[in-house]
């Protein structure tokens, strides 16, 4: 019993990992993941896993990626159905995905995530207002956003680049306009990471943007008392959400919503956009 509050057991997490397969596979292929596990359930404990386990099967791959002080790591490369239910069967509820494909370059990000992270009493009503800003800010400039909820509390954007660029230009962008947002509506919008001063606004985390930072996959299960997922939504939706209406999916309701809308995140491994030069050099 992994959710005993709501009675969805690890056979349950198997099932979704493997019917969500479809969709996932692709914002993972070539990414070295980091897994969140949870033997006891959510109500236990938990550990990340950067390392992929050496009693890993023949049929999960790994990727080396950025390090610690030991040198390199070798991480999961979850890229068949079959890998994907073995990593559920070790209750590895949360996949945490880096902005760049190991596979390929591990110093290339192929976008630019916007990570709003509500500080109590804002909620996801706040974030969605805040990522309508964002939206209308970079539409102004040509650029194509994807909206997701985190899973838990928050909201996430991912601008797709799949373009030449850095970590550095990646946190930068994301930096910059966090700031600009800052400076017009202050009272609810942070770009500093003080913890103290998040009360009732919404932090725009850019430093997620860091090569040695990982952000949770679109289509992942969260560990909250129900089965939530970081499931991608419409802008629609989220101008819903600005208006207070509610925007949680839990793996049930992604499986209905990918057979009728398909996958609304499919073209962030494509889409190419240019970030602009911040700096005078190379982005």
């Amino acid at each position: 019993m992994l959710y005993p509050e709501v009675g969805f057991h690890k056979a349950e997490v198997i099932d979704y990992y493997v019917r969500v397969a479809p969709a996932l596979l692709a914002h993972l292929a070539g990414r070295g993941v980091t897994l969140r596990r949870y033997p006891d359930g959510v109500d236990g404990t938990s550990f990340f896993e950067k390392r992929c386990p050496s009693h890993r099967p023949d049929f999960v791959g790994v990727a080396l990626g950025p390090g610690d002080r030991r040198g390199g790591i070798e991480y999961c490369v979850l890229d068949s159905t079959a890998s994907l239910a073995w990593a559920a069967n070790m209750a590895a509820l949360e996949i945490h995905v880096p902005m760049a494909r190991a596979a390929v370059d591990v110093e290339v990000p192929t976008m630019v995530v916007f990570d709003l992270d509500p500080g109590e009493p804002a909620t996801i009503t706040e974030c969605c207002q805040v990522a309508l800003d964002i939206h209308d800010v970079l539409g102004r400039l040509g650029f194509e956003l994807f909206p997701k909820t985190s899973g838990s509390k928050g909201l996430q954007l991912y601008l797709p680049l799949n373009t030449p660029a850095t970590h550095e230009g990646a946190s930068g962008f994301a930096l910059a306009v966090a700031q600009l947002l800052e400076k017009h509506h202050p009272d609810r919008v942070l770009s500093q990471m003080t913890k103290a001063l998040r009360t009732g606004k919404v932090f725009v985390d850019w430093s997620q943007n860091s090569r040695h930072k990982t952000t949770i996959g679109a289509y992942s299960l969260r560990a909250r008392p129900r089965p939530t997922v970081s499931t991608p939504v419409t802008w629609d939706e989220v101008s819903a959400g600005a208006d207070g209406a509610a925007l949680s999916f839990t793996a049930p309701d992604v499986l209905a919503r990918l057979a009728d809308h398909g996958d609304l995140f499919a073209a962030t491994q494509t889409l190419e956009q240019e970030l602009p030069d911040l700096t005078g050099g190379a982005a």
